[in-house]
């Protein structure tokens, strides 16, 4: 049995003190592909580098709504930055997405604030389309703007809604429009309560799954520093709903991952 984790940061400080063993303990536990998640300029770069050491890591690059610059200029200035960075390394073939982007209204209150996440967010599905990549979604109390924006502003080659909010609107909106839904820790949660209804909700061609490493520690690791290897835990989570075999599901995840990022 391989397994796919489609969404982890190992350009997080938090692996700085064993990042190499991790990562070989990571493949040798049967997770034999990975995506590592950039979220702002210098984190796209550093997942990259990290990327390029492994033949089995993957990298998406991009700028999320938590890690845009306050002033307008500022932000133009690093997404120049961002598309100058992925211009001249996607013949790597490492880079398989833009991400991750999208909104995040949680963390930001002020309405101006807002708006440049808005426009982040465009201008990064623009640069997506101009190089044909997939966008890897990173959105919390924004589901209306999210969906908006994204019918507004149509993604040439889809993408993933990463750790999708258990939201039943945006989940069916989402499959609409042709993305991918990816489960992560949350669905495994005790307090999880609609967990259930929304993996039934997504048809097994359109299901990820990802640890979000180092963050959202599944059951029976909830609260510890989170990483690949217990993405096996979503996937017996999903398995037990869709009422499968884990190898069964994690055949799935894995060519769906393969096929969207175009592996």
């Amino acid at each position: 049995m391989e397994l796919f984790d489609s969404h982890a940061h190992y350009n997080d400080e938090k692996f700085d003190e064993d990042r190499e063993e991790l990562i070989q303990n990571i493949y040798d536990s049967g997770v034999t592909r990975l995506i590592n998640a950039g979220y702002s300029l210098e984190s796209s770069k550093y997942a990259l580098e990290i990327a390029k050491k492994y033949d089995w890591m993957y990298t998406i690059s991009g700028i999320s709504p938590n890690d845009i610059p306050g002033e307008k200029s500022n932000l133009e200035e690093q997404l120049k930055e961002l598309e100058e960075f992925i211009h001249k390394e996607l013949n790597t073939n490492k880079i398989v997405a833009i991400g991750e982007i999208g909104l995040d209204y949680y963390w930001e209150k002020d309405e101006n604030k807002r708006n440049l996440q808005r426009d982040a967010f465009i201008k990064q599905i623009e640069l997506a389309n101009k190089y044909e990549l997939p966008i890897v979604i990173h959105t919390r109390e924004a589901v209306m703007d999210t969906l908006q924006i994204l019918k507004e502003h149509i993604v040439k080659k889809n993408g993933v809604f990463h750790c999708c909010p258990l939201n039943r609107e945006l989940v069916k909106e989402a499959l609409k429009l042709g993305f991918y839904i990816s489960f992560a820790g949350p669905v495994t949660f005790k307090n999880s309560k609609n967990a259930n209804e929304i993996i039934e909700m997504v048809p097994l061609d359109k299901i990820l799954i990802e640890t979000d490493s180092p963050y959202l520690s599944p059951e029976p690791h909830r609260g510890k520093r989170n990483d690949s290897r217990n993405v096996k835990y979503i996937a017996e989570k999903i398995a037990n709903v869709k009422q499968l075999s884990l190898d069964e599901i994690a055949r799935i995840t894995f060519e769906n991952t393969n096929k969207i990022f175009g592996i």
